[in-house]
């Protein structure tokens, strides 16, 4: 193998984790954002013959979230005395535990940017559908798309909201507070709906985190952006999804046991706020990032918990890879060509079907145009079609 391949792939690698580090720290202050992290607050006091303005600001509890604990009506109910509502003490900590949480969750978020991700999720996703669905993406094109992805879903608009902070923050928030923050999880329905619609269209080219990792495995690609230069594997499908499904309960048991997030200190999400990455973070991430050269998007494969949740609702997507026998000559090009082992569960239909993250590449390789973005169920392959192989 030359050596300058090699290194042009070790330098576009470098200038390009190098150029998003440095345009997001920019973003980021151009936005003047806000952290994003929940605030955690202290141990709730509360005594005997306390009035409600009194034990909020002895909690540093805000009105709105005194209100909808007591059911205050007006001003004047801020002077009555806990023991006028009827509600035990265990019952006031408990409520105001989980008012308090729900609005840290609210106060965290940037509630311009939001809809706005949103909005250009939908347009970005809908062009991409529309040229998926009419015309084969070459290899350029498709690094593009991605390029264009990382830069406006991560290094401009950031980490969060993300399709893994939906599932991954519920699950800790319910676990920690007992509480389910509703915008979240209208966003992971939003989500989910697209991969119910579309496959995993919203991982595959939406996600600032996937997308970035399939950018760097195709670097790693020849022009044609069917083999890797330096070589590239592909692990069985029974060793991810089982990895993938063993650290989303690990992580769910020391959410509801310890109350830790053990996504956090790893979290590849932040390289899109790199002033937030600890060194063991750093190294992780690092780490990652150069496996993604080698390995297809080993987030989405061996950790994210969307990805496992999208999983299984895309076995129910209406429109998916699809092949047609009656054209297919058994070449198996799709399959030597698709970055891991979905393409040759898709054909043959003898195991279990991996996450089809719709890149497009078995269509453009196909010669006889077998292989479509299409609606409906698969069809099995004729016994015997690929007995030879």
């Amino acid at each position: 193998m030359e050596t300058h391949k090699i290194l042009g792939i070790i330098m576009l690698l470098g200038v390009l984790i190098g150029g998003i580090i440095f345009a997001s720290n920019i973003s980021i202050s151009l936005w003047s954002d806000k952290s994003e992290k929940v605030p955690e607050f202290g141990h709730i006091i509360i005594k005997d013959n306390m009035t409600v303005m009194e034990f909020g600001k002895q909690n540093s509890i805000p009105n709105p979230v005194l209100k909808k604990v007591f059911s205050l009506e007006n001003k004047k109910d801020l002077q009555k005395k806990l023991s006028d509502f009827g509600i035990s003490s265990k019952e006031i900590i408990s409520g105001t535990t989980k008012a308090m949480a729900l609005s840290a969750e609210h106060e965290s978020k940037n509630w311009l940017k939001i809809p706005l991700k949103f909005g250009l999720w939908f347009i970005f996703l809908a062009v991409i559908f529309f040229v998926i669905r009419k015309t084969k993406i070459t290899g350029r094109q498709r690094k593009v798309f991605y390029l264009l992805a990382i830069v406006l879903f991560g290094v401009t608009l950031s980490a969060d909201p993300s399709p893994m902070g939906t599932v991954k923050d519920a699950v800790h928030l319910y676990a920690t507070k007992y509480v389910i923050f509703p915008p979240r999880m209208i966003a992971l329905s939003i989500f989910l709906m697209v991969v119910l619609i579309a496959n995993k269209f919203i991982c595959a080219w939406g996600c600032q985190l996937g997308t970035l990792q399939d950018l760097i495995f195709r670097i790693n690609r020849n022009k044609k952006d069917t083999k890797g230069i330096i070589k590239q594997y592909k692990p069985p499908f029974w060793f991810t999804n089982t990895f993938r499904l063993a650290f989303f309960v690990l992580f769910t048991l020391v959410a509801f046991m310890w109350a830790i997030d053990i996504f956090e200190k790893i979290d590849p999400f932040k390289i899109y706020k790199p002033q937030v990455i600890t060194t063991f973070g750093w190294l992780f991430i690092g780490s990652l990032l150069i496996v993604s050269l080698f390995v297809y998007r080993p987030w989405c494969q061996l950790f994210c918990p969307f990805g496992l949740i999208g999983w299984f609702v895309e076995k129910i997507s209406l429109f998916k890879i699809k092949v047609d026998y009656k054209t297919c000559v058994e070449c198996e090009a799709c399959t030597q060509a698709c970055p891991s082992t979905v393409m040759s569960a898709i054909l043959k239909r003898d195991k279990t079907i991996p996450d089809c993250f719709a890149c497009g590449t078995c269509i453009n390789v196909c010669p006889t145009d077998s292989i479509k973005f299409a609606m409906g169920k698969r069809e099995k392959p004729p016994a015997g079609k690929f007995d030879k192989n």
